[in-house]
């Protein structure tokens, strides 16, 4: 009994913690519509901005909390100056975009500031227990659960009685009836900015001193913890971020104890799922608040997509066919193989994305399906490799849409949101699943690529075959699109409703765009797993994900070559510079900061 006490105690320490990150994305969706996928970062900032004035600047615990607030505050003003401002006008698609951006470049200055060592960050508290029925509390969980109540109570209190939060709240109702009644928006904007951000750093300074240790990985996993708390309360809802979050806090907290500490995200992102399905709008949102705009759709940038001569694609795929036989390095060779494989995975999500308007945030598990099958099956019922390739892309395509079709209902930045779930579920399951996927261990000696009993062992050999590989998907993608098929998908990415008025079936055509998608994703998957050998539940993460949307973003959503010109480009941009590789996320950001700044179209244009 004394343990559940301890499990529930635990349960609403962390749940308080979730909700200063929630809350700052709640207020942020609110004003902006907008999820703050660079709260995390802020919440990054926050934890090692503590350990320079705990560690270095041994400053009292009031004035390290007060100082990591303004600091983390200071950052979320510069973000909404200098990175999202410049966006209001811009296509919805891309303010959400540039916070991803935000975010790498932000983890990436992190790290690159103070290593990718984790450090210790000493709670400036007494290491005590003081016992509480069965169980026991210590200084540092009063003072957790103090800051967070004292911050709602602070929000509340601003939000009712300053005139500042009455204009945050006319600006969150009807933004332009607000900027007709004489509200300065942008001075709005920037309080919530300022606000979130001093709440998420706030919060991962006491993380840190929670589990006496900070890292520069623990960015991501607070921004998918604050945005399943955001979106289970009600995506805007400030008092449902609070209760979303304690409920998140409790379920994690009683799975670890019935399952054990390796289901405790897996449970998170379960109840994201099971909320948006019942509830899409979360558990405190109105029934009779309007739908959420769709991202793409008519919010895609006009633009001319830049036609290109079929000559001269035959010219280019040519001069690539026959690279392995002029005198060029193993090295350049391998980077063109890496290309081909995002480019098959940027095929996948261009067609979901750009074509159908299905924004995912969780391709990689589709990467995921298609690697593990492949080994599976060549490892365990010694499968021909070609076959077991086929396999993964077809099981990727059946089960990836099976898992992804209970989002088909969502629209806006739900999809994407609902997409990011599945996407951590399939990880999660890969990880615990240890009697089929060997868990943590991850396959090893997984066969080498071979075609018809020979074995492709040369770089030359799988260039050339992956080059093939991707050249045929990318034929059949612009077959399909060039269809009757292809044009029912736009006519659903324009306008869904007026799709749905002239008797298109949403659901049956999105399942179509996801089996085309997952098998192309499923395929890149199974050659990279025989390429690699060696495989495991990170190998293909949420950053495999962010990096595909960034190649479709370069080269045009919704754009076959524009794909496969993103997909070289950016994995050959960093290797130009590879003399500074740690700097590789950071000039993904900065490109994909200037791509929606500059060139949301894309390299090529959107189709």
């Amino acid at each position: 009994m004394s343990s559940w006490l301890d499990y529930t105690i635990n349960g609403l320490i962390v749940g308080n913690v979730y909700a200063l990150v929630a809350v700052g994305l709640a207020l942020i969706f609110g004003v902006s519509r907008l999820i703050n996928f660079a709260q995390g970062s802020i919440y990054l900032v926050g934890a090692y901005i503590g350990w320079v004035a705990v560690v270095q600047l041994h400053t009292p615990l009031p004035l390290t909390i007060i100082f990591v607030a303004v600091v983390a505050a200071l950052v979320g003003l510069i973000i909404e100056r200098f990175g999202l401002r410049p966006l209001q006008n811009s296509v919805r698609i891309a303010p959400l975009l540039a916070t991803i951006g935000i975010s790498f470049v932000l983890d990436q200055l992190v790290m690159l500031t103070f290593s990718p060592n984790p450090r210790a960050l000493p709670s400036q508290l007494p290491d005590v227990r003081f016992q509480v029925g069965g169980g026991t509390i210590g200084p540092l969980d009063l003072l957790i659960a103090g800051v967070g109540i004292s911050s709602a109570l602070m929000l509340f209190v601003f939000l009712r009685y300053t005139k500042l939060g009455w204009a945050v709240r006319a600006a969150s109702q009807d933004r332009d009836a607000a900027m007709q009644m004489g509200v300065d928006v942008n001075r709005v904007n920037q309080t919530v900015f300022g606000i979130a951000a001093a709440l998420g750093g706030v919060s991962g300074l006491l993380v840190g001193m929670y589990y006496n240790q900070i890292d520069t990985a623990m960015s991501l996993q607070a921004t998918l913890k604050g945005v399943v708390a955001e979106v289970v309360g009600g995506a805007g809802n400030v008092p449902g971020a609070v209760v979303g979050s304690l409920l998140l806090g409790l379920v994690e907290s009683y799975g670890v104890a019935v399952f054990g500490t390796s289901y405790r995200n897996l449970f998170a992102f379960l109840l994201l799922v099971v909320v948006l399905v019942l509830r899409p709008n979360g558990l405190f949102a109105s029934a009779r608040q309007a739908p959420p705009e769709p991202l793409t759709g008519t919010f895609i940038a006009p633009s001319r997509p830049v036609r290109i001569p079929r000559w001269a694609l035959l010219v280019v795929a040519a001069v690539f066919a026959i690279l392995p036989l002029l005198p060029v390095s193993f090295y350049m060779l391998q980077t063109l193989i890496n290309a081909w494989l995002l480019g098959m995975l940027a095929l996948s999500l261009t067609l979901v994305a750009g074509t159908i308007g299905q924004v995912s945030l969780g391709h990689a598990a589709l990467l995921a399906i298609g690697a593990y099958t492949s080994a599976l099956l060549s490892l365990t019922l010694a499968v021909p490799v070609g076959l077991a390739i086929i396999a993964g892309g077809l099981m990727s395509a059946a089960l990836g849409t099976i898992l992804i079709s209970p989002s088909f209902r969502l629209r806006g930045h739900y999809v994407s949101i609902a997409t990011l779930a599945i996407g951590e579920i399939v990880s999660l399951v890969i990880l615990n699943w240890e009697s089929v996927t060997r868990g943590p261990i991850g396959i090893s000696g997984i066969p080498p690529l071979s075609l018809f009993g020979y074995e492709l062992t040369s770089p030359t050999s799988i260039y050339w075959f992956s080059f093939a590989v991707m050249v045929v998907l990318a034929l059949l993608q612009a077959r399909l699109l060039g269809s009757h098929l292809g044009r029912s998908f736009r006519a659903i990415r324009d306008d869904d409703v007026a799709a749905r008025a002239y008797g298109l079936s949403l659901n049956r055509y999105k399942s179509l765009a996801f089996i085309f998608g997952g098998f192309a994703a499923g395929v890149s998957g199974g050659i990279a797993a025989h390429l690699y050998s060696y495989i495991n539940h990170e190998t293909f993460n949420t950053q495999q994900s962010i990096l595909a949307l960034t190649v479709v973003i370069l080269g045009g959503l919704g754009n076959v070559v524009g794909a496969i010109v993103g997909a070289v480009a950016l994995v050959g941009l960093p290797e130009v510079f590879r003399i500074a590789a740690e700097y590789r996320i950071l000039i993904y950001g900065i490109v994909l900061l200037l791509l929606v700044r500059f060139r949301p179209q894309g390299l090529l244009g959107t189709m």
